[in-house]
């Protein structure tokens, strides 16, 4: 399974925040949207990085409550992994391990057009396991 597939079940929705915005405006995105991420993006538009609700956690924890007024960025990780459309659901998991991160931004090309977690890849995984085993079952009783 590709990425491409998850993204056309799960939807192309990525909910975004420019790198000057506080970590305030960011929490306030993620609880209005019910998400753990966001995309950061230049004043462009480009995609930068992500920050994630552990990144705020993070920052609160190093500055406390002044960390709210922290812009977004200085509270990502510099590391910035990506997923292609056509990178397989194997290919992801291993990056996300690798790197340690649960949450890709899906890039084709320079353009954002998607994001998946861990989550999304565990499910897609676990739906083509039960498929293959009911195509063995289905085969063996016939």
């Amino acid at each position: 399974m590709r990425v491409e597939t998850i993204l056309n079940v799960k939807g192309r929705s990525v909910v975004t925040i420019e790198d000057g915005c506080t970590l305030r405006e960011a929490a306030q995105a993620l609880d209005a949207n019910a998400i753990g991420a966001l995309v950061v993006v230049d004043p462009t538009g480009r995609p930068i990085a992500v920050l994630t609700e552990r990144d705020i956690v993070r920052e609160l924890a190093m500055h406390g409550r002044a960390s709210l007024n922290r812009t977004v960025a200085n509270a990502t990780t510099p590391a910035f992994v990506t997923a292609a459309p056509d990178d397989t659901v194997e290919d992801i998991m291993m990056r996300m391990t690798d790197r340690r991160v649960r949450h890709l931004p899906v890039l084709a090309g320079r353009e954002l057009v998607g994001i998946v977690s861990i989550g999304d890849a565990v499910k897609a995984k676990m739906e083509a396991v039960e498929a293959q085993t009911a195509a063995m079952r289905e085969y063996i009783l016939s």
